[in-house]
This record gives C-alpha cells, structure tokens and sequence, in this order.
C-alpha cells in the first residue's frame, strides 16, 4: 500500500483525528475501576466478580482483534473505526441504564468487541496517508494519546461522579466519544485507505485471501513481532503494576514515595514516547534506536532492583528507564510496518497488538507469584531480563529485512 502524499496540514488533522479515537479505545478501558467501590455496595457484588468484568473485555478484545484486522484489509479502515467508536461509546453510556451486574458484563463483553477496531484501522490509515517522512511522530503520537487516557481516566471519572453521580459520568464520557465519532464521520474521504472510498464494500475484490493472511501472520518477522509486543508488556507491565510492592518489600520505601517513583517512570515513558516518534523520523534506523532503547533500559531496571539508593536516585533511575523503553516504542511500529506486505496493515497490527494482550494476562501471574514466594529484587531483574530479550527479536527482523533487501 503506498502513502498518499498530503500537505502537513492534512496529515496533521489525521494523526489527530486517529490519535482522538485511539484515546477513548484506552479511556474506556479504565471507565468502571475507580467506581469499583461504589458499584461493590450499589451492585451487591464482589470486587473479584467487578475484576472479571476488565477480564472478559480483554478476551473479547484479544479473540475478535485479528479477524477485524482481515475486515480492514478487505473493506477499509475508516468505516470499521467510525463503527467501533461508536458501538463503544454507546455501550459505556448504556452501562447508566442497567441496575445489575449481568447486563454491565454484556456491556463490558460488548465495548470489548469494539475496542477490537482501533489498531486494525488505526494503523492502516497513519500508513497509507501520512508521508513516511512524519510517520514515526505519527505513531509516537498515537501511542501516547492511549497513555494519556490511562492516566486521565480515574481523574476524570472520580470528578464527574463527585459533580453529578456514576450513571451521569458514563453518560457524559460516552457522548464526548460520539462527538469524536462524529469528526471522524465529517472527514469523509481524507481516512479513507487505498482505493476504499465512501463504499464500505469497496476493495473487497483485490484482497488477499484468508488462507494466504494466515501464513502471513505465521510468517517468522511476524511472530517476532508478536514477541517482540509480547515482551514489552511483560517488562514494562511489571514496573506499572509491581515496583510499588517491591520497592517497599525490598527497601523498606514509604509507600508516597514508592508511588511518586512510579509516577516518575509513567511521565518518563510518555516523554520517551514523543521524543522517539521524532528520532525514528529523523535518525531512520529503527533497529538500532530500539536495541540501544532495550539495552539501556535493562541496564537500569538491574540497577534498580540490585542497589539501594536514596529516593531522588530511585525516581532519576525509574524516571529514565521509562524514557528509554518509551523511546522504542515509535521505532517498534516502523520496524513492523518495514515487515509488513502491501495491503496487510490491518491484519498484522492487530495480531501483534494481540501480543500486548498475551503478555498483560501472563505478566500479573509470574510477577504475583514472585512478590509472594521470591525475592521481589526479581521484579526488576526479571523485568531487565525481558527487555534485554527483546533485543533478539529485533535481531530477528533485522534478518529479515536484510534477506529481503539482498
């Protein structure tokens, strides 16, 4: 699929516009958690049984992300993001109207069968219409758009049910994604991919086979890429989710101040992330900045884990490593795309996206059972250990793109 040559403008309203849908597939993921204490008591149901809700929307999502990849690449991207916005703003809305916690689960199953749009689509649209010489800021903005919404949700949720109640917050964060919706809508032919037009059907007729798109998916440089997101949400997950624990267990650190690293590692990912969407549009050589990135990152992860420093050490070397593993991130969406055939955006990102999934399922049991039956130093070493293992699977697609080019 070539890229459409746009003046910057255009390309600019793309990546933001794309960037906005990315941001509400992120925000409603974290819609309901900051209410769980309300809806435990209002619902009469256990926190386990609100935990299975989050459950059940990533399985959706993670089941049903690769066929809608195949759907993209055969009848376009925009009209399946436009549909997937829309059904996901409508079922979080929808979840103000129930009073039980079995029709909020068919909601929670259907937002998570929506969220299963966006890396399909969103990738193959920033391909095919943003000049390549902006690609990888347009990925680093994409990518940081969804870690904004992590960070904004709780904040924004927690507000607007102190303003007015929970039903009336659902309510309002649905509608602002309809209005979203509506841009997307309104930009007509400017999302469109390849010869798609204002028909969805359109393209349907050159597309690859099925069977020819799962070999594809089973293809070497694709299975590295899937291990290659697959590792990064091991060892980046693990530090979100474990190193306040650890940091308390191994160093005895005041829980503020073991948060207050943790907040220094999520800021250090998002600048990280808008610095590298600029050093892959500039420096084009995606392989070395993501081992670099890796390597560094491990590095200090061990140091971490291994040395006892005082608490502006700790955030510094936190602070730091979420810059360099955020770094990568715009250069790992190049080197997939340098692997990825012609007409197969859709289907490849969303099956190695699929990998971020795999690896936030398998990250809380491995690093669970290490807080509670190990030395929780291993949650840094193990995360170094990870990281440091994703250098192999861009050696692996290094390989291929070098037997390609030959």
């Amino acid at each position: 699929m070539a890229d459409v040559a746009l003046p910057q403008k255009s390309g600019t309203r793309i990546i933001a516009l794309v960037s906005a849908g990315h941001f509400f597939s992120h925000f409603y993921v974290l819609v309901l958690p900051p209410l769980f204490p309300l809806l435990k008591d209002e619902l009469g149901v256990s926190y386990a049984a609100l935990g299975m809700l989050m459950t059940v929307a990533s399985l959706a999502t993670g089941i049903g992300q690769t066929p809608v990849g195949f759907l993209v690449d055969r009848i376009g991207a925009r009209w399946i993001l436009l549909a997937g916005l829309v059904l996901h703003s409508l079922s979080v809305a929808a979840i103000a109207l129930t009073s039980t916690y079995w029709a909020i689960f068919a909601l929670f199953v259907l937002s998570g069968l929506a969220n299963t749009v966006y890396h399909p689509a969103d990738y193959a649209i920033l391909n095919a219409r943003v000049p390549r010489e902006r690609l990888g800021r347009a990925f680093s903005i994409h990518t940081f758009s969804g870690n904004i919404a992590w960070a904004a949700a709780p904040a924004v949720m927690i507000g607007l049910t102190l303003v007015w109640d929970w039903r009336t917050a659902l309510v309002i964060v649905g509608f602002f994604g309809l209005v979203v919706a509506l841009f997307l809508w309104a930009a007509g032919s400017e999302l469109s991919v390849g010869d798609e037009d204002a028909s969805p059907g359109a393209g349907a007729s050159d597309s690859a086979p099925a069977l020819t798109g799962m070999r594809l998916l089973l293809s070497p440089p694709i299975l590295m890429a899937f291990l290659f997101f697959m590792f990064i949400a091991m060892g980046t997950g693990a530090i979100r989710v474990f190193s306040v624990a650890a940091l308390v267990a191994i160093y005895d650190t005041p829980l503020a101040a073991a948060n207050g690293v943790l907040t220094g590692f999520a800021i250090g990912a998002s600048t990280g992330i808008l610095a590298g969407g600029l050093i892959a549009d500039r420096l084009g050589r995606p392989e070395l900045v993501a081992t670099l990135g890796f390597l560094a990152g491990a590095v200090l992860l061990g140091l971490a884990g291994t040395f006892s420093l005082p608490i502006a050490g700790m955030v510094a070397v936190l602070t730091a490593a979420g810059f360099v593993t955020g770094m990568v991130q715009p250069s790992r969406d190049m080197l997939v795309r340098s692997v990825t055939p012609p007409g197969s955006m859709g289907k490849v990102f969303a099956f190695v996206s699929t990998g971020l999934a795999v690896g936030g399922m398998l990250m809380p049991v491995v690093f669970g059972w290490i807080m509670d039956h190990a030395d929780p130093r291993w949650i840094f070493w193990l995360s170094a250990l990870i990281v440091l293992s994703t250098i192999l699977t861009v050696g692996g697609l290094r390989a291929v793109k070098r037997t390609r080019s030959a």
